[in-house]
């Protein structure tokens, strides 16, 4: 299981604008704003929102640079009172780092006020080493002398095991997610979660934005298709931060599934963020959370262009632009001229050719496209992902759905990835691709409304 390819919609109703911040919620599920962890973190994310000048790209219209503060260096310049007084265990990776790019675990231990028990790495581990469908290990960290456990494909079972290992009282979970229902970060929250439930332990989540927006987009998840690149039923860009989606899971699947809520959930909110920005207007520098999701632009396309790891053409794994550069040796020109023909809005089709070092086709040169993201507010990623499988199929007799062996009950990966049967169905009978994104509209429409009581962040779109 991988996770930029993990394995382990259309626009949804307008809401109406709120002002930001939201005042705090106190009782059993405290959210944590800027009045509860102190007058340290208000000057801190001021003083960034001053010095900076105000960006203008249609992604950050009315946000100035610098001004989006993440869940950690709230939290950090509160001198880390959210987690004063409890044995705490991080779930972590390279992207949990302060807007110093200093890697938070190695700031709460050189500061001496957390008392950390352990840290869980996730796929490619807590330090980023390995690649797709890997992990680190368990291994004791050279710089802070702190277990790091094997948490990847870790089960409810083996999470709680590993909690108790460690004699965790809060768990942290600090990742910045993708916004793609088959990154498989999320899904290690939602193990983590179950297995706080089971230990009682507190869960925090550092929040930090959805780089791709805050907007839900695609099919729902069926629950015949559940797997490790989408656990639980929720649409395919979801639209929401890791501490949203926490919200969510606690108050739709944790009492079913683990039979309570969490005793204590926790958010450390972002300042400044609203549901509009997407990562290039926040002023924040990207660390790639896999090797396969490099740039912004990359998540960016990525809701919608990993849908081709359910096909027989490259997603692009094995060059430099994984999940832009798309094709396959049997693709010529045509495919960029149609897709360019269909006028697909906030977004540009050059064709490319590439030949990839590894994974599908690798030594091989493939014909394809090159997927530019050239207006964020109109690039709809999961409309033109399923506008780019339409035209493959219909112009190469060549196109084909990739096959499991492994599945032989479900065999065909893109249902794992669309959540159901039914886009690889509709493509195969000649459906467009209004027809496809059609289908999924009434779904799409409940999910957006489950979801609004557990959105923390703002804007012209919720």
């Amino acid at each position: 299981m991988r996770n930029d390819h993990p394995a382990v919609g259309s626009a949804p109703p307008e809401s109406q604008e709120r002002p930001e911040p939201r005042g705090p919620r106190l009782g059993r599920r405290q959210l944590l704003t800027g009045t509860l962890l102190g007058a340290a973190s208000a000057p801190f994310a001021a003083s960034a929102a001053q010095a900076a000048p105000r960006a203008t790209t249609p992604a950050a219209a009315g946000v100035p640079a610098r001004s989006v503060v993440p869940g950690a260096d709230r939290a950090h310049a509160d001198g880390w009172s959210v987690l004063a007084g409890e044995r705490v265990g991080v779930i972590t990776n390279p992207t949990g780092v302060l807007r110093s790019l200093r890697n938070v675990v190695d700031e709460m231990h050189a500061s001496g006020a957390v008392d950390l028990v352990g840290v869980f790495g996730p796929e490619h581990g807590f330090r980023g080493t390995a690649q797709a469908g890997g992990s680190e290990g368990t291994f004791v960290d050279e710089r802070t002398g702190l277990t790091v456990y094997d948490a990847y494909g870790a089960g409810v079972a083996k999470m709680t095991e590993l909690f108790r290992a460690a004699d965790v009282e809060t768990v942290v979970f600090d990742i910045q997610d993708v916004g793609a229902r088959f990154y498989t970060y999320i899904w290690t929250m939602w193990t983590a979660m179950q297995a706080a439930v089971a230990t009682g332990s507190r869960f925090v989540v550092l929040d930090r934005p959805n780089p791709v927006g805050g907007t839900a987009r695609g099919p729902m998840m069926a629950a015949g298709y559940t797997s490790g690149v989408g656990a639980k039923e929720i649409v395919q860009a979801h639209g929401m931060t890791v501490g949203e989606l926490a919200r969510f899971f606690d108050g739709e699947f944790l009492p079913d599934v683990a039979g309570a809520r969490l005793d204590r959930l926790d958010v450390v909110e972002v300042a400044g963020w609203r549901r509009d920005v997407t990562f290039a207007g926040t002023g924040l520098d990207f660390v790639m959370p896999s090797p396969n999701m490099p740039t912004p632009d990359t998540a960016l396309a990525y809701p919608g262009t990993c849908m081709f790891e359910g096909t027989n053409l490259s997603e692009g794994r094995g060059t430099t632009r994984p999940f832009e550069l798309i094709g396959a040796p049997y693709v010529d020109h045509r495919w960029a001229a149609a897709l360019t023909e269909a006028g697909l809005p906030g977004v540009l089709f050059r064709e490319a050719y590439f030949n990839p070092t590894f994974n599908k086709h690798a030594g091989t040169v493939c014909g394809g496209v090159q997927v530019t993201v050239d207006d964020p507010a109109r690039f709809d990623p999961v409309r033109t992902g399923v506008a780019m499988l339409v035209t493959a199929a219909g112009l190469y007799p060549e196109f084909a759905w990739r096959e499991d062996s492994w599945d032989p009950a479900r065999p065909f990966w893109i249902d794992k990835l669309t959540g159901s049967p039914r886009l690889r169905q509709q493509i195969d009978a000649g459906a467009t691709t209004d027809d496809v994104v059609a289908a999924w509209q009434d779904e799409l429409a409940e999910f957006d409304r489950r979801r609004q009581q557990y959105l923390l962040y703002r804007g012209p779109r919720s």
